[in-house]
């Protein structure tokens, strides 16, 4: 048999392994014909489909080009990715989105609290955690930044020193934003 479809798994259909020897295929596939041969109550569908599987993977050649033509279509299906993992996405990426996540939390603690609505008190909270999620992330974007220095940069060998003053300006900014929202 010269044809076959690569989108079938003709060893699973055998109950065979892809390292299964000819001997093997060829017992699996009696045990499995006398199981599901038509004049014995069984299925003719199935018994086609074992009959195809079988007439693949008994010749060795068209075994072969079965085999590499399904790992063929299996690396293409893995290789098609369309977008960029997160990983990826650069230390422009990254400070964009700590900004942004920033922004749009202090935007909503000073609307809260410009409104003097006091019953919006889940909408500061939310806020809140928005501006934590932007710390993180602008943190990642420093760890991003500080691992795309060459490794004889005198930046990159101190790293702690860089924690040290990027939490100290975290804390000078929370100190800021809480005297202006109390004036």
């Amino acid at each position: 048999m010269s044809q076959f479809d690569t989108n079938k798994d003709y060893y699973g259909i055998l109950g065979a392994s892809e390292s299964s020897s000819r001997q093997d295929i060829e017992r699996l596939y009696k045990q499995r014909a006398a199981r599901h041969h038509p004049d014995r109550g069984g299925n003719e569908e199935a018994m086609k489909s074992l009959n195809e599987a079988y007439g693949v993977l008994k010749d060795d050649a068209v075994r072969l080009l079965y085999d590499n033509q399904r790992r063929r279509a299996a690396e293409s299906q893995f290789t098609t990715v369309t977008a960029a993992p997160a990983r990826d996405i650069g230390l422009f990426g990254h400070g964009l989105s700590a900004f942004l996540c920033l922004l749009l939390g202090l935007f909503l603690l000073l609307l809260v609290r410009s409104q003097w609505i006091w019953f919006l008190w889940p909408l500061a909270i939310l806020a809140v955690f928005v501006i934590l999620f932007g710390v993180l992330m602008a943190r990642g974007a420093m760890r991003a930044a500080n691992a795309s220095l060459p490794s004889t940069n005198f930046f990159r060998s101190h790293w702690l020193l860089q924690e040290i003053v990027f939490w100290t300006l975290v804390i000078a900014g929370g100190l800021g934003v809480y005297v202006v929202l109390n004036l």
